[in-house]
């Protein structure tokens, strides 16, 4: 075998293991001793031979490495990421975003809409977010559209540059430049949209008609519920956010179905039990409709979040032990209505989550950082609370004494890009060694690779170890295990509910198109190559 790529234009790479996920080519998957060969010029992989073949088999110029008996898997493609740059970069932004995403083996990310200012609601805006991006992705980047009322002429222009899906919330989204939309606009969304290869997503929360709150005006979406006990516990916020929330949300998106039947329609972060039978129902009557769920519904329980640790708030909210028993069962059928696992990874500075001191990091800000930040306004739980009437208030006033441990006050967003596969792992692990039924390894690559991509009109390119495709590589340790700790946060805020939490498995390397980006203990923090290799991605969905 040559020691170049079919270009010859530069050494080939090989990377082997005894055990690897390949796709087939009726696109099963399965776990197999494998020999990847690969193109650093294109970026591509060139061959893959199904066995362990030894480094003697190359000429001495290839770039081999034998990772038995660790495992070679597609790398991830997290569907739901908020990089929130540019207009919150003090959030997160595309260098921290990507660095943390390429660190847990996800080599592709898909940008929400929102959060970023401005938000990527029109064709002004998408050129806007793209233009903070070049220079600074760690991984290649994908991006949402969003849809808010009055940019319905914007929907198909945003298709032609490029976006993979668009989104809109059916409740506040808590910034004031993405507003949630009524019937109408969804109806006039999906009129737009009914022919376009792309997939109409929503954040699906919506009060219902019996809420007290609101009476009957349905279609404002209006606060949550009124909170009734200490803003401190976490039962006072998950009581304000009932599973009722997401299910008349779903039955809303199914009840306008039939205006775009071709239409691939998405509930992002399904976590109530609730919407399952009316998502199975409507599959069943031919609605092309699915879900997504994400690693903390999967891995963390309202039984268990303390009173005032709002480093767990996020919307919908995370719920009881017995709900997740449900969604595990759901992933697990056959025909499952939640098809992909995703992050949603939405963070914020650490002022914002209004943590009690016990639970602030002790971590010190990097160099560089912008640690004098002023505080934010938001209503994201769309309650009302006292905050300081100006900004020198704000810088002065202690965050501990600023509603601290307050779930209403507090913004919601759990921050875990990169931290999915060991998050999964863990878990499935764990309720496999209790005799549960639960997805295994090949189930993990589908649900977070293979069919992630597929949503995001990226099946050609990512989501699988087969030939031609992106060279998109994982090394994966199943067996090492580790604990989380506020210095091994790579993105940009450290706080996160995983703080503290054993898991494992845990990614060794990350290779994006046939580069490495990533390894786990090398120079540079592990970001051996130096420079973002990361690219944008604005080809037109074609399905």
């Amino acid at each position: 075998m040559g020691a170049s790529d079919a270009s010859g234009n530069a050494p080939m790479v090989v990377l082997a293991s005894s055990r690897t996920v390949v796709t087939l080519p009726d696109d099963s998957l399965v776990l197999t001793p494998a020999t990847i060969c690969i193109s650093p010029a294109t970026g591509t992989i060139l061959s893959i031979i199904p066995s362990l073949l030894p480094r003697s088999a190359f000429a001495p110029s290839v770039a081999y490495k034998d990772h038995s008996p660790r495992v070679l898997i597609p790398g991830l493609v997290d569907a739901h990421v908020h990089l929130n740059e540019p207009g919150r970069t003090e959030w997160e932004g595309f260098q921290t975003g990507t660095k943390a995403a390429a660190s847990g083996g996800v080599t592709t990310v898909i940008d929400m809409p929102l959060n970023a200012i401005p938000p990527t609601t029109t064709l002004e805006g998408f050129k806007v977010k793209l233009a903070a991006s070049q220079g600074q992705c760690w991984v290649d980047v994908g991006f949402y559209g969003g849809v808010i009322p009055g940019n319905a002429d914007q929907l198909l222009p945003l298709v032609e540059a490029g976006v993979r899906g668009f989104k809109g919330f059916l409740i506040d989204s808590g910034v004031d430049e993405f507003p949630a939309v009524s019937s109408k606009d969804i109806s006039l969304a999906m009129t737009a949209l009914k022919d376009s290869p792309t997939t109409l997503m929503f954040h699906a929360e919506m009060i219902p008609p019996i809420s007290d709150s609101v009476g009957d005006a349905v279609q404002q979406s209006l606060p949550p519920l009124a909170p009734r006990g200490d803003l401190a516990s976490y039962s006072t916020f998950l009581e304000s956010r009932p599973p009722a929330f997401e299910t008349y949300a779903v039955e809303e998106i199914v009840s306008l179905a039939e205006l775009a039947p071709k239409l691939h329609l998405h509930i992002v972060h399904l976590s109530a039990l609730e919407c399952i039978p009316l998502l199975r129902e409507a599959r069943a009557r031919g609605v092309n409709i699915t879900a997504e769920t994400c690693f903390h519904y999967l891995a963390l329980a309202s039984d268990h979040i303390e009173d005032g640790d709002t480093r767990h708030k996020c919307c919908p909210p995370i719920r009881s032990l017995s709900n997740q028993d449900r969604l595990w069962a759901e992933l697990s059928a056959p025909d499952s209505c939640i098809r992909t696992v995703v992050s949603d990874h939405s963070p914020c500075t650490p002022e914002l989550k209004l943590l009690p001191l016990h639970l602030q990091s002790t971590t010190p800000p990097s160099p560089g950082s912008d640690i004098d930040r002023p505080f934010m306004r938001h209503s994201d739980s769309g309650v009302d609370v006292s905050m300081p009437s100006n900004e020198a208030e704000a810088k002065t006033t202690p965050v501990q004494a600023q509603n601290a441990g307050d779930f209403f006050a507090a913004w919601g967003g759990i921050s875990s890009v990169g931290l999915g596969l060991p998050i999964l792992h863990t878990a499935a692990s764990d309720r496999a060694a209790h005799g549960e039924t639960v997805p295994d390894l090949l189930d993990i690559v589908r649900l977070c690779s293979q069919a992630t991509a597929k949503q995001v009109g990226l099946a050609h390119r990512k989501g699988a170890l087969r030939v031609g495709m992106d060279a998109d590589v994982c090394v994966f340790d199943d067996e090492e295990v580790w604990t989380l700790r506020s210095g091994g946060m790579r993105w940009k805020n450290k706080v996160s509910p995983w703080e503290g939490h054993t898991f494992k498995g845990r990614v060794r390397e990350t290779w994006v198109r046939g580069e490495k980006v990533f390894e786990l203990g090398a120079r540079n923090g592990g970001f051996v190559g130096g420079k973002p290799v990361g690219r944008a991605i604005v080809e037109r969905r074609v399905e």
